[in-house]
């Protein structure tokens, strides 16, 4: 084992899938990541910081099981059922049923946003039960994202040293990115709404990826970079213009 793991790290090439595994959990990191600030933002203060913690841990550790369990993830691609022609996998049920999720959880966030007189429903539990609400959301959403983020590794490269590695830097960084990026996300309302349309586009292409339409990533993140370009010179235009009122 130990003859096998000093071969790695003198082999370059080895780094080489390293640093571009990382750099690709870290994008689809940013997904979890997002969902996870706008729903422990509805959260009390003293909450907040706890829920985050624990949703980013989860990510953690349900990847790390999931990558000691990589033959039954190889699995997951093989299918098992088909409808009207269409094949369908245990990892495309899964995304179709947490890009459903996501749709309707944004759908939702967008509607009491715009709607402040909205009836209570299933996200307007009492403040004793929000905290073990949200981490069942965010541990619902980090099975999808987590799986989705492993089954890639494994398609990038058969070293499981190389996954585990890339697994833990990645969700190190997004909990290094949590507490910044969620009081951004609260300091600036109208990045809330944003955020949600991004969770909107993310949840309707892990379901066409789920019937077998390949979206590539670039072009989502490309968008939602460009839509974020966008809101920040919003943001500085507000900024500036407060700055000559007063």
């Amino acid at each position: 084992m130990m003859d096998y793991i000093v071969s790695l790290a003198l082999d370059p090439a080895a780094w080489i899938a390293l640093a571009a595994l990382i750099t690709m959990e870290i994008v689809l990191g940013i997904d979890n990541l997002v969902f996870i600030s706008i729903l422990t933002n509805k959260l009390p203060l003293g909450q907040q910081k706890k829920a985050r913690r624990i949703g980013i841990s989860l990510a953690l550790f349900l990847r790390l099981a999931l990558l000691g369990a990589l033959a039954f993830i190889v699995h997951l691609v093989e299918p098992i059922l088909s409808v009207f022609g269409q094949s369908f996998s245990w990892r495309d049920l899964i995304l179709i049923a947490g890009g459903l999720f996501l749709v309707w959880k944004a759908t939702k966030e967008i509607h009491h946003a715009v709607d402040k007189k909205h009836e209570p429903d299933l996200f307007d539990a009492p403040k004793k039960h929000g905290l073990a609400a949200a981490i069942g959301q965010i541990l619902l959403l980090d099975l999808v994202f987590s799986i989705d983020s492993i089954v890639t590794a494994v398609g990038m490269t058969p070293h499981l040293p190389i996954m585990v590695v890339a697994v833990i830097v990645a969700v190190l960084t997004m909990m290094l990115a949590a507490e910044p990026l969620s009081r951004f996300i609260r300091d600036n309302p109208t990045i809330v709404m944003l955020a949600l349309g991004f969770l909107i586009m993310i949840g309707m292409t892990l379901i066409a990826e789920g019937f077998g339409a390949h979206v590539p990533k670039g072009y989502v993140y490309t968008a939602m970079a460009f839509s974020a370009g966008v809101e920040g010179l919003n943001i500085l235009s507000r900024r500036s213009s407060k700055n000559r009122k007063v």
